[in-house]
């Protein structure tokens, strides 16, 4: 790929920097993960996955079918009632730190993985979804043996076979968030990957064989929708963990409906990142642009809503912009690169077309001047202005790099305009007034707030939302409750 230089001031510019990927070798072909083997398919069919910076397959990967699903469910079962759930949390707990190492020694190879299959920059693969998918698996091998501290004066047990679906944008990540709380509590697991997606998926599951963890216990599942409906809709299951879009989200929970199978979703998000004219701007601007633009804005949690307070509307937009012009779209591989590649044509065509209902509905569009390469899904870096809160681009998830700007006035406006969406996934407020900020972290209705900060996660703290962004938690001591029976 040619790389998409932007040039700094009028002399300055950045050569390539390149991240080699000749230190590890994919296999053109993978199967299933069934009962601690890869297997293929039943039917034999196949996928394949595509390089959204390039348009070039990576591999190609087993489609499962119900006759797979039943398959590993049986696997997990039989691995619950045989092995993890007799094995003390101390022995649990050693199988998960095996499994954070081996993530730590494989790093390098994941981080340039997960950029090839998604189209996220190497530098936050690298810095930000790698080390905190170990830290994920680090930090739950320690609960293992504490469970009763967890949850003082009851008696705490694992729930059985827990189905588990994971989205396209934080691909590991998301199997850290999903297996090591089910682990830790002594369940087994299925899982389900994004059919754009599944690499760093399957080279989990070499970790785990690599870990010498018992067979059965984690299986993956790859496939397209029909794959994950399979596995909802599998009466076997004791639990399903779900995280993707609301419309799915509802239709799981309407397939669920009377079974007794426990659920957790984690769904869309519409977040207000709120401005006052006392935060330092600078600062915020740069708050700014992590909250939407990082990871091309596949981020549930971003802050596609930006809150301006009137007062400082002109200032904040001009420092956006001038900020913004420094972003570097381009290959994902390139250490220099902000910006990757939108991770599959039909999230590239869903962006395009919220660009255009936004100019319809009489909004002002503001994007970057930026060059991006020929092949592949790209963005620009965008922006509107002028909307209103009836706008589709205000109320509904775009899930890309495209943020709406609204200005307020008073504080309570601002939390009116904050949560007048069907979201409540997270939020964030930039002040220098501590008052204010506890004032509009009590007033929005979302489960993740930040301040004078945003997108900043960790395993020991709580992840969730509410309204149509979900229920349940993932993450600290919260996120162990969807995994254990209390007596």
């Amino acid at each position: 790929m040619t790389k998409t230089s932007t040039t700094i001031g009028s002399d300055w510019g950045y050569a390539p920097a390149p991240e080699s990927a000749d230190h590890f070798k994919l296999k053109d072909q993978y199967g299933l993960f069934i009962g601690g083997k890869f297997v293929p398919a039943a039917s034999g069919k196949r996928l394949k996955t595509i390089n959204p910076a390039n348009e070039k397959v990576i591999a190609e990967v087993a489609d499962g079918g119900e006759k797979d699903v039943a398959k590993a469910v049986q696997a997990a079962r039989t691995a619950y009632d045989k092995v993890w759930r007799k094995m003390s949390g101390r022995e649990r707990g050693k199988y998960l730190y095996r499994i954070a190492r081996i993530i730590q020694e494989r790093a390098r190879e994941l981080a340039v993985v997960e950029s090839m299959d998604g189209g996220k920059p190497i530098r936050e693969s690298r810095d930000v979804d790698i080390p905190l998918a170990a830290a994920h698996f680090f930090y739950h091998a320690g609960w293992g043996d504490k469970l009763r501290y967890a949850f003082p004066g009851k008696s705490v047990s694992p729930i059985g076979v827990a189905g588990q679906i994971i989205p396209w944008n934080f691909p590991l990540l998301m199997v850290a968030w999903k297996v090591a709380p089910a682990l830790a509590c002594g369940n087994t697991v299925v899982l389900k990957p994004a059919e754009t997606t599944p690499l760093t998926a399957l080279l989990f599951s070499e970790i785990c064989q690599e870990a010498g963890l018992p067979e059965g216990v984690f299986n993956l599942i790859t496939g397209a929708g029909s794959t994950g409906a399979a596995l909802v809709n599998h009466p076997g299951l004791d639990k399903v963990a779900f995280t993707g879009s609301t419309e799915v989200g509802k239709a799981i929970q309407k397939s669920l409906a009377g079974r007794g199978t426990r659920l957790t979703l984690e769904l869309g998000g519409k977040a207000a990142h709120i401005i006052f004219e006392d935060a330092t701007i600078d600062q915020a601007v740069e708050g700014i642009i992590n909250g939407i633009y990082f990871n091309q804005g596949h981020v549930c949690c971003a802050g596609s809503r930006l809150l301006v307070q009137e007062s400082v509307e002109e200032e904040v937009v001009t420092k956006l912009k001038a900020r913004m012009e420094s972003l570097i779209v381009g290959d994902p591989l390139d250490k220099n690169t902000d910006i990757g590649a939108i991770n599959s044509k039909a999230q590239w065509d869903r962006i395009r077309d919220y660009l255009k209902i936004g100019e319809e509905e009489g909004a002002e569009l503001f994007q970057t001047k930026c060059s991006v390469p020929e092949k592949g899904y790209w963005i620009r870096p965008s922006f509107f202005t002028r909307v209103a809160q009836s706008h589709r681009i205000v109320q509904e998830e775009i899930f890309g790099p495209v943020l709406a700007i609204q200005t307020f006035r008073t504080l309570n406006e601002a939390l009116e305009k904050a949560n007048n969406t069907p979201y409540g996934l997270s939020g964030g407020v930039w002040t220098d007034k501590g008052a204010k900020i506890f004032k509009v972290t009590r007033g929005i209705r979302a489960g993740v707030i930040w301040a004078n900060t945003f997108n900043k996660f960790d395993p020991t703290s709580p992840f969730g939302g509410y309204k149509e962004s979900g229920y349940g938690r993932e993450g600290g001591r919260h996120g162990l409750r969807p995994y254990v029976e209390l007596s």
